[in-house]
């Protein structure tokens, strides 16, 4: 606070930058669930005022990245198998109406800059940077939402994909996955530019589909081993 008694005012976009690193480092993996996310930390990572954090963090709270404990304070939030599923369910849904209406009304610039961002995604190996893959996979479904001219959909699974990206993290976390990710999205790209809207709609609920079995497949096993290591630790 300055000297003369007045309140320092933070612009408007210093918050907005705040609450974009911060979602940015939670869904990217930065920060893992159930990491805690203490006020001092996150001020001297950001170099901002405690006010503007907490204003952060109630977005995310907003958002359902991050829960607030009581007398604990702010966690990145834990998605357990069953929230898991249930955002798949709605991502299916809502990925297969973007990729049907990027089929029928996206522009053939829109076409090309889809798969000049497949290519570069289908050109990684895996052991790839996890950070560069998720933002590969991050400016796919820029393009696909801007091309599918549904406001709605557009909107909504922006929000949800926030959330996905924590599970997207998981499923890399599989050797095994790339490949086939890569697979299930060339699929995509070319029912796409076959105009075939009703093949791309398919194309998109598989590539989801497959992506729930590998993330709920390491999901359980992890609910498993907590659950192991909680009893373990009464035990003693």
């Amino acid at each position: 606070m300055p000297n003369d008694g007045t309140l320092r005012v933070t612009p408007q976009p210093v918050r907005r930058q705040v609450e974009e690193r911060l979602r940015e480092a939670i869904v990217n993996g930065r920060f893992a669930p159930g990491e805690h996310l203490s006020d001092r930390m996150l001020c001297d990572l950001f170099g901002v005022s405690r006010s503007v954090i907490r204003e952060a963090v109630r977005l995310m709270e907003a958002e359902g990245l991050v829960e607030v404990v009581p007398n604990r304070g702010p966690f990145v939030s834990y998605l357990s198998p069953a929230d898991a599923m249930q955002v798949y369910e709605v991502r299916g849904v809502l990925e297969a109406l973007a990729g049907q209406g990027f089929a029928e009304r996206a522009s053939d610039a829109e076409m090309a800059e889809l798969r000049a961002v497949f290519e570069e995604i289908a050109a990684s190996r895996a052991g790839a940077d996890r950070v560069g893959l998720l933002g590969l996979k991050r400016r796919f479904y820029d393009v696909l939402l801007r091309g599918c001219r549904n406001a709605y959909v557009a909107r909504m699974l922006d929000q949800l994909l926030n959330r996905n990206t924590q599970l997207r993290a998981t499923t890399l976390a599989d050797p095994d996955r790339l490949p086939h990710t890569i697979e299930e999205i060339r699929r995509i790209v070319e029912a796409i530019e076959r105009r075939d809207g009703e093949g791309a709609w398919e194309a998109c609920r598989e590539h989801v589909r497959q992506a729930a079995r590998v993330a709920l497949r390491i999901l359980n096993q992890q609910a498993r081993e907590k659950a192991e290591a909680g009893r373990a630790q009464a035990a003693e």
